[in-house]
């Protein structure tokens, strides 16, 4: 019986999870796990994670006694609960877990820096150390910036809805710890504005978006890593083997346990170093013309933010429903 995909990729790569599903975590035994506001929204509406939402929601209360609102009572156990998803987390793997910045502080760099520090400390609160938490941002101009001031403090980012090199570029002349460029959602983009129903997998915008910037920093031996996320099919995660990390939805590491068969390795930095490539520097003014132009950048990094805090409001409304439960 030969090797599955999921154990030749783990060879090469950092496997993720990409879910705020315990169980799944459980099963797939990643390295690392990053969550977002839709997933866990998601996993809060699960039954057997009910638990996690009511002791939060406890917790709260008790925080800030009998006197406090609801509304003040749904506000902290929302801060709260990204965080405690992330502890139950942190006790199935050995690595990382990312926890996200509200995403409608995107354009604001002073409350993304007073964002990410509190739930650092929450972390710490529970003794958990920094070098096991990534704090998710989007990568906005201000987000990069107030991750910038957050890793100068050995808070360690992950900077989210990356759609194009001129904030990858950004990214690492900042010092950031990790990038999660959007393969799936850059193919949804170019599917859509070409009216093509598909792409060859070594053609696929998204791989080929992720592909030009792990070499380019391979290339300039920049540290920051590289994280393709948001994947729609086998192919475009087999396409970046050898990327630093891949995080990946439950579904999607089903099929590659799943799935025999001999996996070459695409990325390398090796290769890399090795291609020819001009160096660009990003300052705002270059950073906000080059987005201008891309015009998948622009439409999705909107989108994404967009959609994060539709699914933050969403979470809000839960946490108050079941409040209004528990205490009815």
């Amino acid at each position: 019986m030969g090797i599955n995909l999921l154990e030749q990729l783990k060879a090469v790569t950092v496997v993720v999870a990409d879910t705020g599903d315990i169980q799944a975590i459980e099963t797939f035994k990643p390295r690392d796990a990053t969550t977002n506001p839709s997933l866990i929204t998601a996993a809060a509406q699960m039954p057997q994670y009910q638990g996690i939402v009511d002791d939060t929601l406890k917790a709260a209360r008790i925080s800030l006694g009998q006197a406090a609102t609801a509304a003040e009572v749904v506000s902290l156990a929302f801060d709260r609960l990204a965080v405690s998803f992330g502890l139950k987390i942190l006790e199935i793997i050995p690595g990382r877990v990312s926890t996200e910045v509200d995403a409608r502080l995107s354009f604001d760099t002073e409350a993304t820096v007073a964002k990410g520090r509190e739930l650092i400390a929450q972390y710490e609160a529970h003794n958990v150390g920094r070098d096991r938490v990534l704090i998710k941002i989007a990568a906005t101009w201000e987000g990069i910036q107030a991750a910038a001031v957050l890793e100068k403090e050995g808070i360690h980012c992950n900077l989210t809805l990356l759609f194009g090199l001129h904030q990858a570029i950004a990214c690492a002349e900042n010092g950031i710890t990790l990038i999660s460029p959007f393969v799936g959602r850059i193919l949804d983009w170019y599917k859509k504005d070409s009216g093509r129903d598909s792409y060859e997998p070594a053609e696929d915008p998204g791989v080929v978006s992720v592909t030009e910037i792990y070499n380019y920093y391979k290339k300039f031996g920049y540290k920051t890593e590289v994280m393709g996320a948001s994947f729609r099919n086998v192919g475009e995660i087999t396409e970046l083997a050898g990327s630093d990390l891949l995080t990946i939805a439950p579904s999607l590491l089903a099929e590659l346990q799943a799935t025999e068969g001999e996996l070459p390795r695409k990325l390398d930095p090796i290769n890399a170093a090795n291609l020819s490539i001009e160096k660009i520097s990003i300052d705002k003014a270059t950073f906000e013309a080059m987005h201008a132009e891309n015009r998948m950048a622009t439409d999705k990094l909107a989108e994404g933010i967009s959609g994060f805090a539709a699914a933050l409001e969403s979470l809000e409304q839960l946490l108050a429903d079941r409040l209004a439960s528990l205490e009815g």
